[in-house]
């Protein structure tokens, strides 16, 4: 059972319906289908400043469409975000990258198969996670591709998705019907973490 459960149609109210009825590209469905926003729009006036922002990553940045969804499905594997996986692994498709691809997002960025410049975006999330900044080698590999704005944009999307996880997770935000979870390989990675934490820290 979620923490915190969606908001039901009957709740919503007049300008929170406009969007929630709304079906933005790369949706099939309208927002308010999808349980993170209506449980988000528990807080309404959090929910309205966040869209905009979550909106232009996704639609108006610098980043190429098929570059973004390897940095958030990464993210997604890196904090254990069903939900995060699951969204995401429906817009990648959309974007015709390939199952095989995506599926080896969660071996990491030294699975073999990746070109350099894709290990690199990998890696690049991976050391956000860790260390919350990317390495001097990293950095200068991504700068050989992406200028300062692309820069910008890689380090403020793997945070905004690492914001999203924990929101997720927290909340225990369902997966969504037809929305897979994450691969077996990263569940039981977070398992073995959870049984090594002292109990205090385990994700209940």
């Amino acid at each position: 059972m979620p923490r915190i459960s969606p908001l039901a149609e009957s709740e919503w109210g007049e300008e929170l319906r406009a969007i929630l009825q709304a079906t933005p590209p790369g949706f099939d469905v309208r927002l308010g289908d999808n349980n993170i926003f209506p449980t988000l729009a528990r807080h309404e006036g959090l929910f309205r400043a966040w869209l905009p922002f979550g909106g232009f990553l996704l639609g108006r940045g610098v980043l190429p469409a098929r570059e973004r969804e390897l940095l958030i499905l990464r993210t997604g594997c890196n904090c254990t975000s069903e939900y995060e996986w699951g969204q995401h692994v429906r817009i990648a498709e959309a974007l015709g990258i390939a199952r095989e691809e995506i599926l080896r997002i969660a071996d990491g960025p030294d699975a073999a198969g990746w070109t350099a410049a894709d290990a690199t975006l990998l890696r690049a999330a991976d050391e956000l996670h860790a260390r919350a900044k990317i390495a001097d080698d990293t950095w200068a590999l991504l700068a050989d591709s992406y200028d300062e704005r692309g820069l910008l944009e890689i380090a403020m999307l793997v945070g905004h998705y690492h914001m999203v996880a924990f929101a997720l997770n927290s909340a225990g935000v369902e997966l969504d019907a037809g929305l897979e979870g994450l691969p077996r390989s990263t569940r039981r990675g977070r398992q073995s973490a959870q049984h090594r934490a002292p109990a205090s820290e385990r994700i209940r």
